[in-house]
């Protein structure tokens, strides 16, 4: 990589130019120029880079997959709205040096050396931003133009003050290791100091036991406090004369909070934690709506983007609609609008490669495809063979035993994520049961082609006797419409309407799943809390954004997941307050998709109403106090003017049961985005602490406008460790924005 390599950069099928890249000697910068010019085109930090993908893992390197093999290619993913970067290298062993190589400067093996890597960035990036005139030399005016760009509204004696102790040659000017102190200065974090000095006797160092006190005392680390604190120690004291002595000092003490280990995000819950042996209805599953669709309902550009998105951030539910295409073969848009239009063939073969290829951990994977009918019979048939190739990659659950068990025990629970690892099932109209699509040669299935036979035309009789009626005609719209080859692709989730609760219970299967709109699902909140909740203790129930979002707006997911609906589906693409929700629910347990539902909600005959919290069985409510201490290194206000600085706020959200709905929020800090000091208590009560999620929100206080957005975290109530923590922020896209963080006491009390 240090040599500079000639690659190809594509951005389509037509526009494919070679280009020299280059790691600079920094490690942290690449440069791209022309080949035919020889000038540089462009740059872009390592810290803006989010993920490599190897192969024909974009749609644009799908459109190029004939001519270059998936070996020699790669894309490199930007953090925010920023395009992709597709390349060819010359050779597999080149693009290998460049995908390990990048991998491993985004992904290093431990989070000090990421903290480290962030503060380096950090300040030699505004270094560069405030030397205008790139004499490697900063002056004091250059200095005070820094402030204004770091958020800092800071008196002029009091910088010319730390301008004048860190420039130790005493040229009037700052350079290298001067600028590096200066910044330190800049940086120190008193709130942490006062912290270290309380349990240091000394005022230097933490000795072994003062830090295992800490731990204990303060974070409330109730088990081999000693041993932590050797661990915390060995991992973050950059002295190895003090690492030697087993203490720890202030330098040290500031990286361990500010690491994984001192994040308000309990470390235990970030891999798989949770018992994924339970039925399929007992967990809420990562969703998204109209996975396709890049942007809005009626105009916006379909892509399989959509759907590599998507799965890397951890959604199990994908949407294809598919429709008549030319010579037969389907397409996958939103259906009698004027969204653009990607092969179906594409979207199967994406599927394929990155359902479960870039995952770092065992997922217990399930990929929904709803709906998979609107073809004509002759364009399903090659629908049938793109998900038979598929399923035949993915291990296809009808050949599998424990599905045969599963039916042969009466099919009275769903299987488990454990025995669907690694398997795709298709939600879709389906004729006949389950069983008789499982039924092997010798067995007698019910005849589906007669209405007048079989045990399906006996259940559509009962149902239609329950509404009145004297017959249905549903089963035999079905058989018109949908191919038989296409009805068996459909195992487990066959799609039927929803037409109450009592026939749900009496009618239904575990094996079927209904669809409902926003609206109608608050409805039946309001009305049948409870037997909503008690029926997603048994069969799945699948919730959809309304017709009259076109701009891909959301509906807010918490009030569906309180009764327990599992697969409430959101627009991906669309950031706000709702996706924030979706993932701070899915980012525990390994980021897998699944959360398992709390117990009360497991139960087919529990009490529970999310309107009556007193009907949760289990403890009373708890008391969650949150200090706000202090803000570091918080960005400014997109778009905003040259040299204007924020004045923060911090927002904390409280999602859950109506009874737990609440916020509050701190005081605004004039001119200071840089070290703003809240020092300021919130408290909140919880009935249902299983539910809550907790999001905290930065703002810029504006008191002629809406305050703007600055950075939030949102996270659920099971996930957050007590004490003292730091919360690293993200954007308004869910992506990180190092190192702006907030610094926090969390207390739980009953």
């Amino acid at each position: 990589m240090q040599q500079g390599t000639l690659m190809r950069k594509v951005k389509s099928k037509s526009w494919k130019k070679q280009r020299y890249f280059k790691l600079q000697e920094d490690c942290m910068t690449i440069w791209y120029q022309s080949k035919r010019t020889g000038k540089t085109e462009s740059a872009f930090s390592i810290s803006d880079v989010e993920t490599v993908r190897e192969g024909h893992q974009s749609e644009v390197l799908q459109s190029v997959a004939e001519e270059f093999p998936p070996e020699r290619c790669f894309t490199i993913v930007f953090y925010g709205r920023r395009g992709n970067l597709d390349l060819v290298a010359g050779s597999a062993e080149e693009a290998q040096c460049w995908v390990q190589g990048l991998r491993q400067l985004i992904e290093p093996r431990s989070f000090p050396l990421t903290f480290a890597l962030v503060s380096r960035t950090w300040i030699r990036d505004w270094f560069q931003k405030a030397d205008k005139n790139k004499d490697g030399r900063m002056n004091f005016k250059e200095v005070q133009r820094l402030l204004k760009m770091m958020n800092v509204d800071m008196n002029e004696d009091h910088a010319l003050r730390l301008f004048q102790d860190a420039d130790k040659s005493e040229s009037g000017t700052l350079e290298g290791d001067e600028f590096v102190l200066f910044y330190k200065a800049l940086t120190q974090r008193e709130e942490v100091l006062s912290l270290f000095r309380e349990y240091s006797e000394d005022g230097k160092k933490l000795t072994l036991l003062e830090l295992a006190d800490f731990l204990r005392e303060e974070q409330l680390e109730d088990e081999g406090t000693e041993e932590l604190a050797m661990e915390l120690i060995d991992k973050y004291e950059p002295s190895e004369t003090a690492r030697a002595r087993h203490v720890l000092s202030a330098d040290g003490f500031l990286m361990y909070l500010c690491s994984l280990e001192g994040s308000i995000f309990n470390p235990q819950h970030r891999g798989l934690w949770q018992d994924m042996s339970q039925p399929l209805c007992h967990y809420f599953i990562s969703s998204s709506h109209n996975t396709y669709l890049i942007e809005d309902q009626l105009r916006g550009h379909s892509s399989i983007e959509g759907y590599i998105r998507a799965l890397k951030r951890g959604c199990r539910c994908l949407e294809v609609d598919c429709w008549d295409g030319p010579n037969g073969e389907p397409m996958v848009y939103h259906g009698h609008t004027f969204t653009s239009k990607i092969p179906f063939r594409e979207v199967v073969s994406t599927l394929g490669k990155t359902s479960w290829g870039n995952s770092s951990s065992p997922l217990p994977s399930m990929g929904m495809s709803p709906p998979s009918s609107h073809p004509q019979r002759y364009g399903q048939s090659t629908a049938v063979q793109g998900f038979s190739v598929l399923l035949e990659t993915m291990q296809d659950p009808r050949a599998q035993g424990p599905w045969r068990h599963w039916v042969a025990q009466g099919a009275s629970l769903s299987p488990t994520p454990q025995e669907l690892k690694h398997k795709i099932l298709l939600k879709g109209k389906k004729i006949g049961r389950l069983e008789d699509t499982l039924d092997g040669p010798g067995d007698e299935a019910p005849d589906v082609s007669d209405d007048d036979n079989g045990a399906e035309a006996e259940e559509e009789r009962r149902r239609a006797k329950v509404r009145g009626t004297q017959h249905s005609p549903a089963l035999q719209k079905d058989k018109e419409t949908l191919a038989q080859a296409l009805s068996d692709c459909v195992i487990y989730c066959k799609n039927v309407p929803f037409r109450g609760f009592q026939e749900a219970r009496s009618h239904s299967r575990p094996s079927e799943i209904s669809s409902l709109s926003e609206a109608k699902a608050r409805k039946l909140i309001r009305d049948e809390g409870n037997e909503f909740v008690r029926h997603n203790a048994w069969q799945l129930t699948r919730i959809y954004p309304s017709g009259m979002r076109t701009d891909s707006s959301n509906y807010s997911p918490q009030e569906m997941w309180n009764v327990g609906c599992q697969i409430v589906a959101l627009n991906f693409q669309t950031a706000g307050m709702e996706m924030d929700l979706c993932d701070g629910l899915f980012s525990q347990n390994g980021c897998c998709g699944y959360v398992l539902k709390p117990p009360f909600m497991r139960d087919k005959e529990t009490l529970f109403n999310p309107s009556d919290p007193s009907s949760r069985e289990g403890p009373g409510p708890i008391t969650l106090t949150i200090q706000v201490i202090s803000g570091q290194q918080l960005p400014k206000v997109a778009n905003s003017k040259e040299g204007a600085i924020i004045d923060p706020l911090v927002r904390v959200e409280i999602y859950g049961v109506p009874a737990d709905q609440a916020h509050q929020e701190t005081k605004y800090i004039e001119n200071n985005g840089f070290n703003p000091r809240w020092d300021e208590t919130l408290q909140f009560q919880l009935h249902v602490p299983e539910l809550a999620l907790i999001r905290f929100v930065v703002e810029d206080y504006d008191k002629t406008s809406r305050n703007d957005f600055v950075g939030q975290f949102t996270l659920a109530f099971a996930n957050i460790k007590p004490g003292y923590r730091h919360i690293h922020l993200l954007s308004k896209d869910g992506t990180s924005i190092p190192p702006s963080s907030l610094f926090v006491h969390i207390r739980i009390t009953e």
